[in-house]
């Protein structure tokens, strides 16, 4: 269990890191977009559609990261007036259900992947990007969000049987 744990926070922080590069090299796009518009009024084309996939890939790459610094939003006033084991339960059973929603929505972002690669999916804009490229971005965020919440699952079914803070 405790490798489980251990790997998932490692994975989520590597992500972290690859959303705080996406974020950058979306800033430096729009950085040159504003540039070459205020000095030649000249535009790069990609810097709309491009600065929309990046911020995909860091709402999903960091979502892990996100979960593992408790940064999602938690309706803790209602289990600040339960007994601490009954809070615990809720909080397992609450994490529980959502690792299964979790592992249902990246087996259909899979088959949404698949479908893109067997159609030769692209964008329909002058990049014709294809789609397959931003989708996997956010299957591999959805996989790793994936991992941390069985993680958080594991910790919260452990903090139920010794006692510990819910985590």
């Amino acid at each position: 269990m405790n490798r489980l744990v251990r790997f998932s926070d490692r994975l989520s922080g590597i992500m972290a890191g690859v959303s705080a590069v996406i974020l950058g090299v979306m800033t430096l796009l729009i950085l040159v977009e504003i540039f070459l518009w205020n000095m030649f009024e000249k535009t790069t084309l990609i810097a709309d559609e491009y600065s929309a996939y990046g911020l995909a890939a860091i709402i999903f790459l960091g979502a892990g990261y996100c979960l593992r610094e408790k940064g999602h939003i938690r309706i803790t006033l209602v289990l600040g007036f339960l007994p601490d084991k009954l809070a615990r339960t809720i909080t397992f059973a609450a994490t529980l259900v959502t690792t299964a929603f979790m592992g249902y929505l990246w087996w259909y972002l899979l088959k949404m992947v698949q479908a893109a690669i067997r159609y030769e999916s692209t964008s329909g804009t002058l990049t014709n990007t294809p789609l397959w490229i931003p989708q996997t971005i956010m299957l591999v965020g959805a996989a790793v969000f994936f991992i941390q919440l069985a993680a958080t699952t594991v910790k919260t079914f452990t903090a139920i049987k010794s006692g510990e803070e819910v985590v």
